[in-house]
């Protein structure tokens, strides 16, 4: 009985001692016990959601890895993008497109400055009134394009669309009327750094190695 009581006492005590040190936090801080409590729950809600986002993000990462011949225009639904009708056409950095020969100091360089460029996202021509400078377009059969340069003859909606040969243009393209899907407007601007940010981004990786395999990316 003696040592039941002791007990109790004990307890009692470190109750009260626990409910004064409560106290005094709520004082200072202004959170009190039930907020506590459901900021420890938001907390693990948040942890478990985090997870399940992360298992989600890999799963569709390995879905598309298995899937390696998807191609651009199924792995992802276009139609929430706003679209354009435009004209477009094919060019290449040398004299029958720019007049400049590879010797010339400008020679492959466009309008924003940046190196013309055909990869996952390549370098395109448009009306900068229609497209400003770092516009990026998905263009159905080429690809994303990245509005880097303009041209004396693309006016209104027209796009010229940048191959590495005028065979390139050719076989692969020619000229086309389509509708593009407007992916984002751009600032006015584009830089190298943005542009090789934009094709080194890690979740579109299996796009790009598909150029490299078929041989359109040098």
């Amino acid at each position: 009985m003696k040592y039941l009581l002791l007990f109790s006492k004990r307890f009692i005590m470190t109750l009260l001692v626990l409910a004064a040190l409560l106290t005094t936090f709520e004082v200072i801080t202004g959170v009190g016990v039930k907020d506590l409590f459901h900021l420890y729950y938001q907390a693990a809600s948040d942890v478990e959601e985090s997870k399940e986002a992360t298992i989600k993000t890999e799963i569709a990462s390995v879905t598309v890895e298995q899937n390696s011949n998807v191609s651009l225009e199924d792995a992802f639904d276009w139609s929430k993008y706003p679209t354009k009708t435009v004209v477009a056409t094919g060019y290449t950095a040398g004299k029958e497109s720019t007049g400049k020969e590879p010797n010339h100091p400008e020679y492959g360089i466009t309008y924003s400055g940046v190196k013309v460029k055909r990869d996952l996202f390549s370098t395109v021509a448009a009306d900068l009134t229609v497209f400003p400078l770092g516009t990026i377009l998905f263009i159905p059969g080429y690809g994303y394009g990245v509005v880097a340069d303009k041209g004396g003859a693309i006016k209104g909606n027209k796009l010229d669309l940048y191959y590495e040969t005028v065979s390139d243009v050719y076989e692969n393209w020619g000229k086309k009327e389509l509708e593009v899907y407007i992916v984002k407007m751009g600032e006015g601007e584009l830089t190298e750094e943005q542009l090789k940010g934009l094709n080194e981004d890690k979740s579109l990786q299996v796009f790009r190695q598909k150029y490299i395999k078929d041989g359109t990316k040098s």
